[in-house]
């Protein structure tokens, strides 16, 4: 599929909290550092270009967190797109910790994620982040003394909304008492349906749902796999499918494939005008459950 006049608006729209209107089809921003999410990328240049080629692609949703570099990201952000366009919201999390490549440690003390939310303002150039999610829920402080300092940060205006990362729907009825919880961003994908029940719960509550490692295909992209099949069908790689049915999967979905480079970007955005039958999202639906049984 071409790339030239895709446009992340046809993904369709969702509210974030009621308040926030984003193009369904977003960008994650974890993949424009180094290798093992660590220091800078490894080319400075494409991935300034990769985030200014956002909102000519009607790409106005950014995920992006402290953890990734720690810092980078949120810098490369703002060199790249401050002053933000009219409209663009800027997602952003905190409570982990990084002492190196590809190591996450939760620290969820209510002081520490005040001093993030702080620090990601600074590295942003913003006075309120559009929304604020918690990174993972730390096991080692009581779940209400985390959940109780995001309402703080709501009350002071430092936060607009505020969001929860990796959770069960359980854990989402709690923190529900002290916040509305306005997203959800569980690891989801065609072959990875653990937050299956986390998803439905978001759809039936109007709580975005914003899957991460929404590409992974696992053996389904294999040669002779419906998404080879599905890929010559359409005329599309098998990352647009799988990123195509993510979209039409649930109206609450708001997937935030990420890259560092601009032709990659382009692809993933050309995804929107992928027109999968109901049919065909169907068969895909049904092997990609198939898949995660098996493995699971």
């Amino acid at each position: 599929m071409g790339t030239s006049h895709h446009d992340a608006a046809r993904s369709g729209t969702f509210s974030i909290g009621g308040a926030l209107s984003v193009n369904r089809l977003g960008f994650g921003a974890m993949r424009i550092t180094g290798k093992g999410v660590w220091g800078p990328p490894a080319d400075h240049d494409e991935a300034i270009r990769t985030l200014r080629r956002l909102p000519e692609l009607g790409v106005n949703f950014i995920d992006t967190s402290d953890a990734y570099g720690p810092d980078v990201s949120e810098w490369l952000i703002r060199e790249a797109l401050h002053p933000y366009p009219q409209g663009f919201v800027i997602a952003t999390k905190g409570g982990l910790t990084r002492s190196g490549p590809d190591i996450w440690r939760p620290v969820g003390r209510p002081e520490y994620l005040l001093q993030q939310v702080h620090k990601s303002l600074r590295n942003l150039g913003v006075e309120q982040i559009d929304l604020w999610q918690l990174h993972r829920i730390d096991p080692k402080v009581p779940a209400d003394e985390q959940f109780d300092a995001i309402r703080s940060m709501i009350d002071q205006k430092l936060i607009r909304h505020a969001g929860l990362s990796q959770v069960s729907i359980a854990e989402i009825a709690v923190a529900s008492q002290f916040f509305d919880v306005a997203t959800v961003q569980n690891r989801y994908n065609l072959v990875d349906r653990t937050s299956e029940d986390v998803l439905d719960h978001c759809a039936a509550q109007g709580i975005g749902f914003i899957p991460w490692f929404p590409l992974a295909a696992g053996d389904l992209a294999k040669p002779g796999s419906i998404l080879d099949t599905m890929s010559g069908k359409y005329g599309a790689h098998p990352g647009q499918i799988a990123l195509a049915w993510i979209l039409k999967r649930s109206p609450v979905m708001l997937p935030i494939p990420g890259t560092s480079k601009v032709a990659h970007l382009e692809q993933n955005v050309a995804a929107v005008d992928i027109p999968l039958s109901d049919d065909d999202a169907a068969a895909l639906d049904e092997e990609g459950r198939k898949a995660f049984h098996a493995a699971s």
